[in-house]
């Protein structure tokens, strides 16, 4: 029998890793610069946490989440975003009770949405992304746009 990757799947290779690890080296510097703590979730979560979160009738809960039923009964979904799992991890840490903003983000977040492969588009991908809770004004706002802007000029991305 012979083994080979899911479609939509990819592995990274040794000597693609050292671009993966230059990358997440430069974005952890970047957030930590501008006040985001790294935060790390589970990749199985409770499939009503996505349909709350990204909507029962969006293409995403539709068509392209990997969903099945768990040993205990439960519908269970591989995340298709890294969203919904910190917004419940904020909430389930009772991190409101923290002083505010509380600056997150997510780094090599694996994500899966079970869609057609093509270039550029896998079925599994990893995502980055910031969260921030409890901000009163949009300086918040104004802040992420400058973070992000920061990361791609940084890595001399037009």
């Amino acid at each position: 029998m012979q083994y080979q990757i899911p479609k939509g799947m990819r592995d990274v290779t040794p000597k693609e890793s050292y671009k993966w690890q230059y990358i997440e080296g430069l974005i952890r510097k970047l957030c930590a610069t501008y006040g985001f703590h790294e935060t790390r979730t589970p990749v199985l979560e409770h499939t009503e946490l996505f349909l709350r979160s990204v909507g029962d009738t969006t293409d995403v809960v539709q068509k392209e989440m990997y969903t099945f039923t768990d040993k205990g009964d439960r519908s269970v979904t591989l995340k298709p975003e890294g969203t919904a799992g910190v917004a419940r991890m904020f909430m389930e840490a009772k991190l409101f009770n923290e002083a505010q903003p509380t600056k997150l983000y997510y780094l090599y977040c694996p994500v899966f949405r079970y869609e057609k492969p093509q270039a550029g588009r896998l079925r599994e991908f990893h995502q980055f992304g910031v969260e921030v809770f409890g901000a009163a004004d949009p300086t918040a706002d104004c802040e992420v746009i400058a973070l992000g802007a920061h990361i791609l000029r940084t890595l001399g991305i037009g």
